[in-house]
């Protein structure tokens, strides 16, 4: 087992590997940026290491002043948590060739499914289902448009790097489509340094469902239940639960076994999310792998019992999976929300500043991850989660009642939240229904 754990990231998921480091009884540093010089949870951490200025690109994206702090701090491995460099491959081996575990696959892995395009491939390859599209990326606006016309409209253009919905266009009619290529050029190239692009057919009032998986160096893959991660807005995640409400016991058994299938065929350790859309008639397409932690990944730890960032760890230092797939049996349903500093009456616009007042929810059932605090600054050059409130309930009337409760208790002054957001889905017909898909939100709100 590691002696030393650098965490290369800030805020709750900073501070969640911190708490799992500790019960591992593993030391820890926790690098930081001017901007969040004197933030409350580095408190906990055996060391601090500032490595650099407050915005990104200075700082928690600098790969050399991080492993540079790795080496000075003595820290035999590095987890990245999710965004910034967490699914770096060059930085993988980079902190590899330093004689530094990192926490997460392996480059080539990384590689492989990371990008969207050569991941549909090997889905393609391996007889999962795909969205129809272009076999890979498209060189020119040429290319482009004898594509479209093949697959026809809509369709949606998609950065093959990163994620997070940037770099994305859906296209109604081939006199928008140059257009919206260079609009998704620019922004994959401002958000991931690179402009390759690829094309799908765009599926009407689909869901997004996501299945969790876990794998040792020996091989062994499980699959850890699936998400519903069909609440978004601008492609970005707003609430997950666990089970689906609304694909059967058949989908799910196929979903999780295509989701496991890849992960096999890819070589991948760590944890990792293959995600899904699934349409109406429960027909389920693959759209791409996140090879990291997820933001939402509480909501698998409430229904399995299973704390995954320690499952990450113990996976880096060499151990094998401590459980099979026959042991993994999810129970309940759990539900989270994502609270945002954003103003969602205007147009969701971040919202920066000092909270004052900090009262989070609590109850059986319930947990809240969150770096807030009363006296804590939200910083305006970071992403603007600020809490994740899950809860787990026998049912998922009860889980959702839960949440209701948990809303309404949250208090976070003088700050703009999506609070009162969240508080009109949980109580929404459509939503407690079950009867939503990817464009509620924009059609509904």
């Amino acid at each position: 087992m590691f002696r030393r754990i650098l965490i290369a990231n800030r805020g709750e998921i900073a501070l969640r590997i911190l708490r799992a480091c500790h019960e591992l009884q593993i030391e820890t540093v926790c690098v930081f940026s001017e901007e969040d010089r004197g933030a409350a949870y580095m408190d906990l951490a055996d060391r601090t290491i500032c490595i650099g200025g407050p915005f990104p690109r200075d700082s928690y994206l600098k790969s050399d002043r991080i492993i540079a702090a790795a080496e000075v701090a003595g820290a035999d491995a590095i987890h990245p948590g999710y965004g910034f460099l967490a699914e770096n491959a060059a930085f993988a081996e980079k902190c590899r060739a330093c004689k530094i575990e990192f926490i997460g696959p392996g480059a080539e892995a990384m590689r492989l499914l990371g990008d969207k395009a050569s991941a549909r491939a090997l889905a393609k390859k391996t007889k999962v289902p795909t969205v129809p599209g272009s076999d890979g990326v498209f060189e020119n606006d040429s290319e482009a448009i004898r594509i479209a016309e093949r697959i026809g409209f809509p369709l949606m253009i998609k950065a093959a790097a990163g994620g997070g919905g940037r770099g994305m266009r859906i296209v109604l009619d081939k006199t928008d489509l140059v257009a919206a290529i260079k609009q998704a050029q620019q922004e994959a190239e401002g958000a991931f340094k690179s402009t390759d692009l690829y094309i799908e057919k765009y599926l009407e009032r689909p869901r997004h469902v996501e299945v969790q998986i876990m794998a040792d160096h020996e091989g062994t893959v499980v699959h850890l239940g699936e998400r519903d991660c069909t609440l978004q807005r601008r492609y970005q995640k707003l609430i997950e639960e666990s089970p689906s409400p609304a694909i059967d016991s058949r989908t799910r058994k196929d979903l999780c076994a295509a989701a496991v299938k890849l992960a096999r065929v890819a070589k991948y350790t760590s944890a990792g999310t293959v995600e899904f859309l699934v349409n109406s008639k429960g027909k389920f397409y693959f759209m791409e792998v996140n090879t990291r932690i997820q933001v939402e990944h509480p909501v698998t730890e409430m229904t399995t019992g299973i704390d995954l960032i320690k499952m990450q760890i113990r996976v880096a230092a060499g151990e094998s999976l401590d459980v099979n797939q026959r042991s993994i049996r999810p129970r309940g349903h759990a539900i989270e929300c994502r609270v945002n500093a954003e103003d969602p009456e205007a147009m969701f616009r971040p919202c920066a500043g000092r909270i004052e007042k900090f009262h989070p929810p609590a109850g059986f059932g319930v947990r809240v991850e969150t770096y807030g605090h009363e006296g804590c600054r939200v910083s305006p050059r970071y992403d603007s989660l600020l809490a994740k409130v899950i809860v787990h309930q026998p049912t998922r009337p009860a889980a959702i009642r839960c949440m209701h409760r948990c809303l309404h208790e949250f208090t976070i002054e003088p700050i703009k939240t999506t609070l009162p957001f969240l508080r009109k889905v949980m109580s929404h017909p459509d939503f407690v229904a079950g009867n939503v898909d990817t464009g509620f939100v924009e059609r509904t709100f």
